[in-house]
């Protein structure tokens, strides 16, 4: 069933995404505001083109989440893969999407020094300048366990 949502949603958002869905959706509004004096700007009329819009919104929401779910996680384990590979990096840093708003927030703050964005402070691989700690499940499985867990298509334990 997850398999053939996947394929339905992925071939939706192609669709929808197309010049030609943008045109298809431009005629018939075009087609419905044309056809407003036949009808005599009735309710009836109002109500066809609001019904279908909200039905359409309502289903492109769920199109949307899952179209950016999937490339949320395909770009996250695309960056794990550069942070493993690069020798001097904070290995640690490529689960921090598991880390609570506090500690994200506590990174941020020290990405934001002037001595971090000059490249200037050394760091190690698994602690950066600040002392900075990733959580234990993270920071206590060896470099290597994680990259071929990673690999796999899971996140370290």
């Amino acid at each position: 069933m997850k398999d053939l949502f996947h394929k339905l949603a992925h071939a939706a958002s192609e669709a929808a995404g197309s010049v030609w869905a943008f045109t298809l959706a431009a005629g018939v509004i075009l087609v419905w505001a044309v056809t407003g004096p036949l009808f005599g700007f009735s309710d009836t009329w109002q109500l066809v083109i609001n019904t279908g819009t909200t039905v359409l919104t309502f289903l492109m929401v769920f199109l949307i989440q899952n179209t950016q779910n999937r490339e949320a996680r395909a770009i996250h384990l695309k960056l794990d893969e550069l942070i493993w590979s690069m020798r001097g990096a904070r290995n640690a840093m490529a689960n921090i999407e598991d880390l609570s708003d506090e500690e994200l927030d506590r990174l941020r703050q020290e990405f934001q020094r002037p001595d971090m964005q000059s490249g200037a402070d050394a760091q190690t691989a698994e602690t950066g300048p600040n002392g900075f700690q990733p959580p234990a499940e993270i920071a206590n499985q060896p470099a290597a366990d994680r990259a071929a867990h990673h690999r796999r298509g899971g996140t370290p334990k």
